[in-house]
């Protein structure tokens, strides 16, 4: 079994010592889609560390640009190196995918609340993600697999729209190649040379294997599929405190000033982005009606 990694605490962006962003080089660039880059960066100051826990999230700064949240996307047994997959759908995010290797950017972090996976141990466990929701999923999929004795039935539901936008390919078919973990992936449509399934991610609940009632599931993915796919959990016999969400997506200015990700009492940058589903539910549905 691999080492239990070092968690950090859940800090928000706005405490004193994390103002100051610290310097990285990009390490390596990858293409995953049309609009999808994943970065691999390692800190200036050589042998640094940058210890974080599944689910949390940087703030990386184009210096003279701007200032995005990213969910971390890397394996937390490597603290040497932090991997982020970006959507080019801004003027930062945009920069930061151009960013060639041996480039400097700013981050500070890591900020938020993770993926409860020391709860979840001796349970089976449901991992669905929607899109890009796979990126903030990543960790926990990594921290699952290093510690597979610890968890039950472990399944991973992953869905996206079309074929050219699966996230990590050549990782899902070795994951799907374990004999410990069962794979799902579907896409919304696709050419008739495809060969896998077609339609909704809710649609491939009903074939993972897992007792409801001692289940958890960590679920990240547009809005509206993370709706479906809770009331299509709760039909398996999971309860509100079993499923946890990660609302990242609706993140802006990281440090709960903007606005732009409240959620009825609460800032998804200061007091998440993971949330168990319960504490956030009525808000959730609202906003989504």
């Amino acid at each position: 079994m691999a080492p239990e990694p070092q968690l950090p605490e859940t800090r928000r962006s706005g405490e004193s010592g994390y103002l100051l962003p610290q310097l990285f080089r990009v390490e390596s660039r990858r293409r995953e889609t049309r609009d999808i880059y994943t970065l691999t960066l390692t800190a200036v100051e050589e042998g640094r560390k940058w210890p974080f826990a599944p689910g949390q999230f940087n703030m990386l700064s184009v210096f003279g640009l701007g200032e995005v949240p990213i969910s971390i996307s890397g394996d937390p047994a490597r603290p040497g190196h932090l991997v982020h997959t970006i959507r080019a759908v801004g003027a930062v995010t945009r920069s930061l995918c151009r960013l060639e290797r041996g480039a400097v950017l700013g981050v500070r972090g890591p900020f938020g609340t993770c993926w409860p996976l020391k709860e979840a141990e001796e349970r089976d466990l449901v991992i669905v993600a929607g899109g890009l929701g796979l990126a903030p999923l990543r960790g926990a999929i990594y921290h699952a697999l290093a510690h597979r004795a610890a968890y039950g039935n472990v399944e991973l539901i992953y869905g996206t729209r079309t074929p050219e936008d699966i996230l990590y390919y050549k990782e899902l078919q070795a994951w799907r190649g374990r004999f410990d973990v069962r794979v799902h992936v579907t896409v919304d449509t696709a050419p008739p040379s495809w060969r896998g399934n077609v339609g909704v991610v809710t649609r491939l609940i009903d074939r993972a294997r897992f007792d409801g009632p001692h289940t958890v599931a960590f679920v990240c993915g547009p809005g509206v599929m993370m709706r479906f796919t809770v009331q299509e959990l709760l039909t398996r016999g999971l309860t509100l405190d079993n499923i946890y969400v990660s609302l990242e997506r609706n993140m802006q200015c990281g440090l709960g000033l903007c606005g732009h990700c409240q959620l009825g009492p609460v800032f998804i940058c200061r007091d998440g982005p993971v949330f168990p589903y319960s504490r956030v539910k009525d808000w959730f549905e609202r906003r989504e009606a």
